[in-house]
């Protein structure tokens, strides 16, 4: 396991967490012991030479780009039928003959956005967004009918199909590693390799914590107004409670409980505090797909035969390189799934960014993911 250091060194290897932060993270808490020829290179480093052994650390070890790319636009877009009634929207960016590279986002219900291509080199990779069912630009909005993970694995392979697409590296974040790792289980032979973020395996521990009160103890002010919704005879249960709402008769009724949903969770997905992400929850539109779709899945256990469906079949996907990025202070999916998933998986490399929490455009995160398929690029190139 890697962990990033949030002190000494912090402007070097970690350039994009706040320096306001590195204050309050010991650097004893986070180094990583150096050894060998790696002590070469650290001094190699403060004598401002380059020495021998530096040069062939650099042939061996390639300086990672972890700066968010330039902003792009798709060079193609377009919407597919996967079903009698379910079109979903996908759009093509980078470059056309480049490595292909599938986004999954998160909520589920979430949708795709411009941001989401930035973390791709676009002179190496051919990134495809795509909108999941009921989400984004998908329609029908917000729909529930046909609507599971294994609709979801399919339309993954439907768009591989119709793209031309032979095999791809699948990156995904929070219900996108639920979704990358369901799909890859199903299909590693269309694989190349994996980059999850904010793990988030479905469990029904996981869904306690988040939504029954348990993270209610880290934002009990941000938590109370979601809690109030519900009257207290029926808060034994809230994923049932907002169930109800969220499919009622009265559209109202939708709206409010989707506002309270969304706003709950983009209230704490930031390890700081982020304007742009809360307003979200005042989008009836966005909310309401977000909030009927995630209480959907949830509601119906992620459309698994057990609890531990993924941890279980972990076997099928190992000789996948991987690379797990997590936020130590994730709220909303807490380190011990990754922890978990990383312990039934050690071939996986697990990243923990100390100074984070959920959110993929968190700077330490974002950088992280970058270096992620940097590595990989790297790999598929035959480089070290």
């Amino acid at each position: 396991m890697k962990v990033q250091s949030g002190a000494i060194g912090a402007p070097l290897l970690f350039p994009h967490l706040p320096t306001s932060l590195l204050p309050r993270l010991p650097p004893s808490h986070f180094l990583t012991p150096i050894s060998g020829r790696n002590k070469l290179f650290l001094r190699a480093q403060n004598l401002d030479c380059e020495s021998t052994g530096q040069m062939d650390l650099k042939k061996e070890f390639p300086e990672l780009n972890r700066d968010l790319y330039s902003s792009i636009e798709p060079y193609c877009t377009g919407f597919l039928k996967v079903s009698d009634l379910h079109t979903i929207y996908w759009e093509q960016s980078g470059n056309p003959n480049g490595h292909p590279v599938v986004f999954l986002h998160g909520g589920p219900g979430g949708g795709t956005s411009p941001n989401n291509r930035r973390f791709f080199d676009p002179v190496f990779y051919q990134i495809i967004l795509f909108d999941q069912r009921g989400a984004g630009k998908s329609n029908p909005h917000a729909c529930l009918e046909e609507n599971t993970t294994w609709d979801l694995v399919g339309d993954i392979e439907k768009l591989r199909e119709h793209l031309k697409i032979s095999k791809w590296q699948v990156f995904g974040g929070s219900w996108g590693s639920t979704l990358a790792l369901a799909y890859s289980m199903s299909h590693p032979d269309k694989v190349t390799g994996i980059i999850l973020r904010g793990i988030f395996l479905l469990r029904k521990k996981e869904i306690d914590w988040f939504y029954e009160g348990g993270a209610a103890a880290i934002y009990p002010d941000v938590w109370e107004p979601f809690r109030d919704l519900i009257p207290e005879e029926e808060r034994k249960c809230f994923v049932e409670a907002y169930h109800k709402r969220l499919n009622s008769d009265n559209l109202e009724t939708q709206y409010a409980a989707a506002r309270a949903w969304t706003k709950w969770e983009m209230m704490t997905a930031h390890l700081l505090p982020n304007e742009e992400n809360i307003k979200k929850g005042d989008d009836d539109d966005f909310s309401l797909a977000f909030a009927r779709i995630e209480n959907h899945y949830f509601i119906n256990k992620g459309f698994f035969s057990s609890d531990s469906f993924l941890l279980d079949n972990i076997e099928k996907i190992k000789h996948i390189k991987t690379i797990i990025v997590q936020g130590r202070y994730d709220v909303c999916c807490p380190m011990m799934s990754a922890w978990d998933l990383h312990k039934a998986w050690p071939e996986a490399e697990l990243i923990v960014v100390p100074g984070a929490g959920h959110s993929a455009n968190e700077p330490g995160i974002a950088a992280e993911l970058v270096a992620a398929n940097e590595k990989l690029k790297n790999t598929l190139k035959g480089v070290s």
